[in-house]
């Protein structure tokens, strides 16, 4: 497995259960990986598969960067199965599927992409090839199987999340009780596509008492600071730093509902809501806009709201605060939705599936 975003340790819980089904995995993996955020160290720890770790080059660069030792790793390792976890237009992914077919092992690919969007040479040459050669896909929702036919892949395809949750350390606080005064969270990236500016604009309408926490960075930050304070709720609202991955259940423990009101743009929408899964690991209920694979991933587990409707999201954060029932109801729904559908255990007997299809 060929994977940046298993810098993060909560994330290789899936290749754990990959491994007590009986495979022997090699992650290659980054010694870091930098982006918006900074710069992500690689977290120590592995259970039941090798870590081969590597330097990228152009580490930063999402369609550029490359492992420089890959191939080196192929030729020891000597695969059946080279499972690239990046898009198809990335130069990573021409790497491996290019290196897969010298030696003559399955490969598959992951892809996100829920919009018909057209790359510029080489990407979209790199991207035909890895369409052609590509023995399988894995796409994350339901809409990138809809892209991926848009864009001429004709092979086999499966719906599969990229990674599923830990229930283990995402688990519903023993004994929670109500937090006062009602506390609503939102965690993410701090850009225009997440909708915060929307989420504060629906607190500034409800009644009191109530606070909101933002967990997270990025651009958008200072204005949205200068936001809450235009809008008279600066008091109300606290700003915090990302946590490390592993201390992000406690964080949703300490919520009422988690908002996640992304919206729609030219160039993105929202190809699932990780967040959601994690609080409602939690039993925590939450509340998302119909953007993109939201609604989906939601279920009837929680709420819904028509996205930028900030009055119709003010209303649904009125309807969980006065009603502890359904608050009850919907914490119970959500914890069982992840339970059967997007738990680490789920999404590696999932793809077990396809490697055995594979072979």
């Amino acid at each position: 497995m060929v994977s940046k975003a298993c810098v993060l340790k909560a994330y290789r819980k899936k290749l754990e259960e990959l491994a007590k089904l009986g495979v022997e995995i090699y992650l290659v993996v980054p010694s870091c990986w930098r982006d918006e955020r900074g710069v992500l160290p690689l977290e120590e720890g592995e259970d039941g598969y090798q870590m081969l770790v590597d330097k990228l080059a152009f580490n930063g660069h999402y369609h550029l960067h490359f492992y420089p030792r890959l191939a080196r790793y192929m030729r020891e390792v000597k695969p059946d199965i080279v499972h690239i976890d990046e898009e198809p237009y990335n130069l990573a992914t021409f790497q491996a599927m290019w290196l897969a077919q010298r030696e003559e092992a399955k490969a598959l690919f992951f892809t996100w992409q829920n919009l018909c969007r057209l790359y510029p040479p080489p990407f979209s040459w790199m991207e035909r090839y890895n369409y052609r050669h590509a023995s399988w896909a894995i796409a994350g929702n339901q809409e990138a199987v809809r892209v991926l036919r848009w864009k001429g892949y004709t092979g086999k395809v499966s719906v599969i999340p990229q990674f599923g949750v830990d229930e283990e350390i995402f688990h519903p606080a023993d004994g929670k009780s109500e937090s006062v005064p009602f506390t609503i969270g939102f965690v993410g990236r701090l850009v225009e596509e997440k909708g915060v500016h929307l989420l504060l604009r629906a607190v500034a309408k409800m009644q009191a008492p109530w606070r909101l926490r933002i967990l997270g960075t990025g651009p958008w930050q200072l204005r949205l600071e200068e936001l809450a304070v235009e809008l008279g709720i600066a008091g109300e609202v606290s700003f915090e730093h990302q946590l490390p991955s592993l201390q992000l259940p406690d964080f949703y423990r300490s919520l009422d509902v988690l908002v996640l009101p992304s919206i729609t743009k030219p160039n993105w929408k929202e190809q699932f809501g990780r967040v959601l899964v994690e609080a409602m690991a939690c039993g925590v209920p939450v509340i998302g806009s119909s953007c993109g694979e939201i609604p989906n991933v939601v279920g009837e587990a929680g709420l819904i709201f028509p996205e930028g409707d900030v009055d119709a999201l003010r209303d649904a954060l009125e309807r969980l605060r006065l009603d502890e029932g359904l608050r009850r109801s919907l914490s119970l729904q959500g914890r069982r939705r992840v339970l059967e559908n997007y738990t680490q255990k789920i999404i590696a007997a999932k793809t077990f599936e396809v490697y055995q299809e594979l072979l």
